[in-house]
């Protein structure tokens, strides 16, 4: 039996998603979500979440990147 299949790839991806890597970096996924909503500043969320500026600096664009799940491939 033939099949056929996009190249597209598999409906996976090995980009961790933004939940865990919050999870990773110690930081609240749904405080850090909320953050994001209320308009807070990496510099508030880092002091309080007690991780460097940097670290949220890196969460934010991946999550304005790739949203909460970046999940591609076939339907």
């Amino acid at each position: 039996m033939s099949h056929k299949y996009s190249s597209r790839g598999a409906p996976w991806d090995t980009r961790p998603s933004i939940k865990e890597m919050c999870a990773e970096a110690g930081v609240d996924w749904n405080r850090f979500i909320a953050g994001i909503k209320r308009g807070r500043s990496d510099e508030e969320m880092a002091s309080e979440f007690g991780v460097s500026e940097r670290t949220i600096t890196s969460l934010r664009r991946h999550f304005e990147k790739y949203g909460i799940a970046s999940v591609e491939g076939q339907d």
